[in-house]
């Protein structure tokens, strides 16, 4: 068209009218093909309306015209292409997580094998961090794997001699050997590999907000455009009437809307893959999530410490991991970075011995250490009232306990579980309000882990124990009631992601094949981001069904001009090209913020969000202070009790109540400012208030103890008061945080 118009204007009509003709032809022939495909597949789209106005514009001799049209048609082409490729970019494929090679034995010898090669029989060796490539049985040993890809048990699990190792796990411990019972090609993770391969060919294709309206659209255009040639005898009214009805505002407006909605997303860590996934976001009528790594975070976190009586929690949870500094165990990691987070310094340990699996010893500060579980400990200790004591307290389902000896004696204990992630209840009620009508929980874990969730995040159904062919059957049988989203992270969550009519990923720590088989894709680990994907994918969906209304509109007002004659072919070409501009223009808006109203909205950006994070994170060893005193403070001493209450006073004194007046002086004021109501933050401020309620009945039962020590009544009063000071401090962060998080959404 470029160079058809400097020849036009260099007075060579000729030359410019072949190249416009040319051009046109290349765009007609490739749009015929497509065309074709399509109607083979039964397809019907608007691409028969550009391709009769290109293919009369060359028969009539329109160049110019024909020209015009095949560049609307390629421009938004070229939109909906740019968008895909950038997607497959950013993905990880799944053959990524398969296993290409194993070690095997043969003649004695260590061989590195293709996995194709694996037979049943065959000894393999799997090292640290490797998945396992074929299904098999544990020779000698302990193996410790990590299955929450395949069966969403987030903590790691031990597989001793003569256990089954499934496929596709990860050894999160020392190498062990295992006897293959399959080959790689009938393994469990090959079996899921076909699921998600054959879920995606039976999965009917999105339609397009588009083509739902093109069988109308054509049908009034062919009968308009019928109608003018016959009546006047002038087939350029027909074409003229072509021309303008091409569908531009469906086929640029509507991908330029969607496009910007999927570039937003992209700007709030979440990738989409196409329009068409983004458009069917907005239509969701049922949620099905995963547990592990979705609705709970999907690592072990520590949730609680106990220690004896003589001892510092604190200082035997740093003893404990330093020791562990020198373990790669899943939990281990674990206790070091609680460790962290909590700022104790920890020692470099030295004489470490380890048994895989089981625990670990060592030499820290001159102190013989042990750390592992119950049976590696109680053979290194002997037995007291305080062994008793955890051994009773440590037996809870969903938990994983750790116990500490120092010199023989039994020192304390600690409780790791998968925490339910701080703004699952939020999303969940964000995810209603969107139009969600059900949301249902659907995880391979245990069945009363899973209905513990239920009691209080109001899901609507719960099932458990799943396989991956399961989970693809929920889905399915959820349709009935709408559109489905399966949101998941592991391997066994893939097929169902490939079957549901939308699948979202958590791929910021989750297995490729999720990744790979869902059409959203979360890249950080926030559970929130689904409903920034949502909420623009609404607001895309509505700009873009804004430009369709006023483009075809105009476009229907344009043709009839043209079908009584007050319109030439390139006049029709011209408005069609106006009509766009301002289709395409208010398209745009998709990139942008919502508009709000007058009132700048309050956000906050992603850098001060981490910095207040980290702000909390350096507080919780103050929170773990208040429950270490509230369950030491009934068998301490008379005098340890003065010494341990005023240490407490002074702590939270020294480093809360500044944190939590400074919020109140600093933080909430600036944000108030800018918010939609000025008493937006009333509630966190009262909490700030009943938190230095709190503290100063601490400050003032300390000074009122009298002086032969505190009295059983007095002890009882102290420790009420900390169990409520605790709950309603980590109920005040956890609020905060999610606050925080949805302001910086609203960016």
């Amino acid at each position: 068209m470029l160079a058809g118009t400097v020849a036009w204007l260099a007075g060579q009509p000729d030359l410019s009218a072949a190249s416009w003709a040319a051009g046109t032809a290349i765009i007609l022939a490739s749009l015929l093909i497509e065309i074709a495909i399509s109607l083979g597949r039964k397809e019907f789209g608007l691409d028969l309306i550009a391709a009769l106005a290109m293919a009369g514009a060359l028969f009539l001799g329109e160049y110019l015209t024909g020209s015009i049209v095949a560049l609307m048609y390629t421009g938004g082409e070229a939109l909906e292409d740019f968008a895909q490729r950038r997607a497959r970019r950013e993905l990880t494929a799944l053959l990524n997580r398969v296993p290409r090679t194993a070690a095997r034995y043969a003649d004695g010898q260590l061989q590195e094998v293709s996995i194709e090669e694996l037979n049943p029989g065959d000894r393999i060796l799997i090292r640290r961090g490797e998945v396992v490539p074929v299904d098999g049985i544990v020779m000698d040993g302990i193996a410790v794997l990590d299955e929450s890809a395949l069966t969403g048990e987030a903590l790691p699990v031990r597989r001793r001699s003569g256990e089954p190792v499934t496929s596709g796990t990860t050894n999160a411990g020392d190498a062990f050997e295992m006897v293959a019972s399959s080959a790689a090609s009938d393994s469990t993770y090959a079996a899921i590999v076909r699921l998600v391969a054959a879920t995606k060919a039976a999965k009917a294709p999105i339609v397009r907000l588009a083509d739902r309206y093109a069988l109308v659209f054509l049908a009034v255009t062919l009968l308009l455009a019928g109608g003018a040639w016959a009546t006047s005898g002038e087939p350029v009214r027909a074409l003229a009437v072509l021309v303008i009805a091409t569908p531009c505002p469906l086929i640029l407006a509507v991908p330029v809307a969607i496009i910007a909605g999927v570039s937003r997303c992209a700007g709030k860590g979440v990738l989409v893959k196409g329009g068409g996934a983004l458009e069917m976001l907005a239509r969701m009528k049922t949620v099905i999530l995963d547990k592990t790594g979705t609705i709970t975070d999907g690592r072990a976190r520590l949730i609680e410490v106990k220690s004896r009586t003589d001892l510092d929690p604190l200082e035997v949870l740093r003893l404990a991991a330093s020791l562990d500094q020198g373990s790669h165990h899943v939990i281990a990691r674990a206790l070091v970075a609680a460790a962290r987070e909590r700022g104790l310094e920890l020692a470099a340990p030295s004489e470490l011995r380890e048994a895989a699996g089981s625990g670990v010893s060592g030499n820290i500060d001159g102190h013989e250490i042990a750390v592992g579980g119950w049976d590696f400990i109680s053979e290194r200790i002997d037995e007291t009232a305080f062994s008793r004591d955890i051994r009773e307290w440590i037996r809870r389902d969903g938990v994983v306990s750790v116990l500490a000896a120092m010199d023989g004696v039994l020192a304390g204990a600690f409780l790791l579980a998968d925490e339910v992630r701080p703004e699952v209840g939020h999303v969940l009620s964000q995810l209603r309000e969107a139009g969600v009508e059900r949301i249902v929980l659907a995880t391979g874990d245990r069945t009363e882990l899973a209905e513990s969730l239920q009691s209080f995040l109001g899901l609507d159904n719960v099932a458990a124990e799943l396989k991956p062919e399961d989970k693809t059957r929920i889905v399915e049988a959820e349709r009935s009631a709408g559109p489905v989203m399966m949101v998941g992270d592991g391997v066994n969550d893939a097929p169902a992601l490939a079957a549901a009519d939308v699948g979202v990923a958590m791929g910021a720590r989750g297995a490729a094949a999720s990744s790979e088989a869902a059409d959203v894709v979360i890249l950080m680990d926030r559970l929130d981001r689904l409903v920034s994907a949502i909420r623009i994918a609404h607001r895309s969906r509505s700009i873009a069904l804004q430009s369709v209304y006023v483009g075809m509109g105009l476009s229907m007002a344009g043709m009839f001009a043209a079908a009584f004659g007050h319109l030439t072919p390139v006049q029709g070409a011209l408005l069609q090209e106006a009509i766009d501009v301002v289709a395409i223009l208010n398209a745009l808006r998709a990139l942008g913020n919502p508009n709000r109203g007058w009132r700048k909205p309050t956000h906050l950006p992603h850098a001060e969000l981490l910095k207040l994070e980290a702000e909390h994170r350096a507080l919780m060893d103050v929170v773990d202070e208040i429950r270490h005193t509230s369950a030491r403070i009934q068998h301490l001493p008379e005098e340890e009790v003065r010494n341990q209450l005023a240490h407490l006073d002074a702590l939270l004194r020294r480093r809360l109540l500044p944190h939590e007046r400074q919020d109140d002086e600093e933080l909430y004021p600036r944000l108030r400012s800018r918010a939609a109501t000025p008493d937006a933050f009333a509630g966190m401020s009262r909490a700030h208030m009943e938190i230095q309620r709190q503290v100063h009945s601490l400050t003032s039962l300390r000074k009122a103890l009298g002086a032969h020590g505190p009295s059983p009544a007095q002890r009882y009063e102290i420790q009420r008061l900390l169990h409520g000071l605790e709950a309603i401090t980590r109920l005040h962060f956890a609020q905060e945080l999610e606050i925080y998080r949805l302001l910086e959404d609203e960016q």
